[in-house]
């Protein structure tokens, strides 16, 4: 894998990373700090791929773009690869502001009113519930519970209408066609543009140069196996050709799509068989919080505990799923895994 060269540009700058192509990057109030929105010039404005959280600061800086890099060309059309908060948290706002439509997939939409509504399984007291069922500590889920829906203070209005994307779909932006590849595992119906005649493709958080996205369970679907999908997922970006540069949501440009899709599952194997071997040589069978020290060997926010059990549950439940391990729910729905 060979990363771009380039300094990534400050927020409120561009960088040209490809002919018509500008590299944004905005600010995020977590640990990891940044994400990536790409800008694709059009005769007459912009496709935008990604909004960025849905915050006053990054609004300043989207206004200081209004004057500097668009210089008062409309964005035309958004594209937001998922739902969440650092992909569209400004896609209403920004759609509001240019009078332009939104495309997504149907998942990752109802998925963002959902999100915001805290319901079909997708409120803070449903992820407490499966969070208390896999035996998080009772401090860290009323932590959880006093900072409410903290969804909603990164994306304040989901977006109210879109565009329907579909698996293998073709869509325009700039001089070119771009094919959707979904993806799933990291998020419900995941959306990532492939350009084969540009060589370029644009993976949101399916394709890092650097880290695994995060690929949890949530409330909704607590036996979920979103590890199978995100691994079977990679297996769509090995077409492209070797030379494409990869434009990721977080981290620098890259290229070598096949490097770096061996990388991730060669990852998740070695997590699997680590999990495996805690599981094995425990004395009685764990919860996922029990495990969470195996996957994520960090002192952890409240931000990254949130994600390192949905994490830990997912990992479990393919273990399970596979035959690797035994999965046993108690009377009061504790739920325990073992090798």
């Amino acid at each position: 894998m060979e990363e771009l060269a380039l300094h990534p540009p400050a927020p409120g700058h561009a960088v040209e990373v490809a002919p018509g192509v500008l590299w944004l990057r905005m600010p995020l109030p977590f640990a990891l700090d940044h994400v990536n929105l790409w800008l694709v010039a059009e005769h007459d404005g912009y496709t935008l791929v990604d909004c960025g959280y849905g915050d006053a600061v990054t609004r300043e800086h989207w206004r200081t773009l209004f004057e500097t890099t668009l210089r008062d060309a409309p964005i035309r059309r958004i594209v937001a690869t998922h739902c969440h908060p650092d992909h569209v948290g400004n896609a209403e706002w920004l759609a509001a502001h240019f009078g332009c439509t939104i495309a997504m997939t149907q998942a990752e939409y109802l998925a963002s009113h959902a999100l915001v509504a805290g319901s079909a399984g997708y409120g803070h007291a449903d992820v407490g519930g499966l969070y208390a069922r896999h035996g998080m500590p009772s401090e860290h889920l009323a932590a959880m519970a006093a900072r409410g829906n903290h969804y909603h203070r990164g994306v304040p209005e989901a977006p109210h209408s879109f565009v329907r994307m579909i698996d293998g779909d073709r869509i325009a932006a700039g001089p070119w066609q771009w094919q959707v590849i979904a993806g799933y595992g990291h998020s419900p119906e995941h959306a990532a543009l492939a350009c084969t005649p540009a060589r370029l493709l644009i993976s949101g958080d399916m394709l890092l140069p650097r880290i695994s996205t995060n690929v949890a369970v949530w409330p909704g679907e607590p036996d979920g196996d979103p590890v199978a999908r995100f691994l079977a997922s990679l297996a769509h970006f090995l077409p492209l050709p070797p030379d494409t540069l990869v434009l990721p949501s977080h981290g620098r440009p890259f290229r070598g799509i096949a490097g770096r899709v061996e990388a991730l599952r060669r990852h998740h194997v070695e997590r699997l068989a680590e999990l495996h071997a805690a599981l094995a040589a425990a004395p009685s069978p764990r919860s996922a919080a029990d495990i969470v020290p195996v996957l994520f060997r960090r002192e952890l926010d409240l931000q990254q505990r949130f994600f390192a059990m949905g994490e830990a549950i997912a990992h479990l439940n393919h273990l399970w799923k596979t035959g690797r391990a035994t999965r046993h729910v108690a009377a009061d729905g504790a739920i325990r895994y073992a090798a």
